[in-house]
């Protein structure tokens, strides 16, 4: 009889042994897959039982959260949708998270450990704080300029303060309200449908995820390469460019949208932005030098992030001479963001030093003690400071002489370049108007805003469509309330 007693009782013990190991490998080794499973819907009860935390403009909230009473019970709602959607992007029950929402989910959420007074502990025990707050560099009235000024017309504004890389302004148009895509039910799977399917695209954010032919905006980067090489050592002497101008290797031959650009100086070519000479002067320059100072602008950069990726702006690694050319005034296959163009603009303004810009200034708990806190940080010594002032007076020029007269601003010394990008197959599409700037206030010593304006505007007549006509304008608004 004892003998059977201790069969059981062994029976019984591999048995608790082999469910001990079950429920070691369920807990332990699989926990992660368990828990990643799109059929355990606890995860998602769990991150929606408590409020996101707020994303904050100049110290006030522009979203906030709404109690459902449903299982997903938090909602996340915004506060002039369309004016932050650059800036915020969505959270979504359903459709997940985009930009800040996105990049600083753990600290609006409340995963972030650091928002625990202990956080290996928290790590540990896998305990939700309430959701962190995160402030962003946006100025208000900047972004409220810019999303006006647009006025609904397809294009981007980017402004960045070129001492630090903050982030002033982003604005991307058409907008849409990202609150329209918060919750679960039908509504909610019928706009994402309806947006996505948009010609006017609303849900892409055109300042940092889409690229342009730059046009003659990025005669200011070719200009940069040609003082900094010595090609130009006076830019008030004449160049060699021909008018008519052969591209080289071929016999197609470059026009000019303004007179008097033949044998035309530097500073003429940038003020009444002349095709010729600076098409010309990239070839002199070469496709090493040009690549490696539109590389110290940031184009061809792939891991600029703000904190959310920025699209690459491109600027050809191998050409010929012809398309050197053309890619030295900002046509053939070189393309840019809106916010790499205020980059530029940036750079000249700030002497040459480009900062890195970024959108989140810092991140703190609930209660308000810093998690997070973002310094300036360098990216690159783009030109020499005596190439950056000289860059400045032309483009000042551009202001008050030239093509951007649009843009100029009583008591501010305001600099500039305007733009007009050819798009489509044989040039046929509507072209883009651009227009970038710096702005300084009479007793700052130095800028205090750098903008990048793209316009896309399909109702425009083709002839009458220019970066002074309907870029600039935009840009002087931004640049006033900025520094207002």
């Amino acid at each position: 009889m004892i003998r059977y007693i201790r069969r059981a009782a062994a029976c019984c013990l591999l048995l608790l042994i082999a469910l001990l190991l079950n429920a070691a490998r369920v807990q332990v080794l699989q926990a992660d897959v368990l828990d990643d499973n799109p059929a355990n819907r606890r995860k998602n009860i769990v991150r929606y039982e408590q409020p996101r935390g707020d994303i904050l403009v100049e110290g006030k909230s522009v979203t906030g959260s709404k109690d459902t009473g449903e299982q997903l019970r938090w909602e996340r709602t915004y506060l002039q949708g369309p004016l932050y959607a650059p800036v915020t992007g969505y959270a979504s029950q359903t459709y997940g998270t985009a930009f800040v929402e996105a990049a600083e989910d753990a600290v609006l959420s409340g995963t972030d450990p650091m928002l625990s007074p202990l956080p290996l502990w928290t790590e540990i025990t896998r305990k939700r704080q309430p959701g962190g707050q995160v402030a962003t560099t946006i100025r208000a009235a900047a972004q409220r300029a810019a999303f006006t000024g647009l006025g609904g017309r397809r294009g981007a504004v980017a402004a960045i303060e070129p001492a630090t890389g903050r982030i002033l302004a982003l604005v991307s148009s058409p907008s849409y309200d990202p609150g329209l895509l918060s919750g679960t039910d039908a509504s909610v799977a019928n706009a994402w449908s309806r947006l996505n399917a948009s010609r006017s695209q609303p849900m892409l954010n055109r300042a940092i995820r889409q690229t342009y032919p730059p046009g003659s905006t990025f005669k200011i980067v070719t200009a940069a390469a040609a003082l900094d090489t010595d090609v130009v050592t006076d830019v008030d002497a004449p160049t060699d460019t021909p008018d008519p101008y052969v591209l080289p290797g071929t016999r197609t031959t470059l026009p000019n949208e303004s007179s008097g650009c033949e044998r035309a100086s530097l500073a003429y070519a940038i003020r009444v932005s002349c095709n010729t000479v600076m098409a010309n002067l990239g070839v002199r320059v070469g496709l090493t030098r040009m690549r490696d100072t539109a590389g110290r602008f940031g184009f061809n950069d792939r891991g600029i992030r703000i904190p959310s990726p920025v699209t690459v702006s491109n600027f050809d690694k191998e050409m010929t001479a012809d398309q050197l050319a053309l890619s030295s005034i900002g046509q053939f296959d070189t393309r840019a963001t809106p916010l790499q163009m205020a980059m530029v603009a940036a750079a000249v303004a700030n002497g040459g030093d480009l900062n890195r810009p970024y959108l989140v200034e810092s991140t703190s708990t609930r209660s308000g003690s810093v998690v997070s806190q973002r310094g300036i940080r360098t990216y690159q010594q783009v030109m020499s400071p005596s190439t950056a002032l000289r860059l400045q007076r032309m483009m000042v020029d551009v202001v008050e002489n030239g093509t951007g007269q649009n843009a100029a601003i009583p008591g501010m010394t305001v600099g500039g370049k305007t733009g007009t990008a050819q798009h489509g197959v044989g040039n046929s599409g509507i072209p883009y108007a651009w227009f970038i700037s710096w702005a300084q206030k009479a007793d700052a010593g130095q800028a205090g805003v750098a903008v990048a304006v793209v316009v896309e505007d399909a109702t425009a007549v083709r002839g009458e469509i220019t970066g002074g006509g309907l870029a600039a304008p935009i840009a002087r608004g931004v640049m006033r309330a900025a520094l207002s």
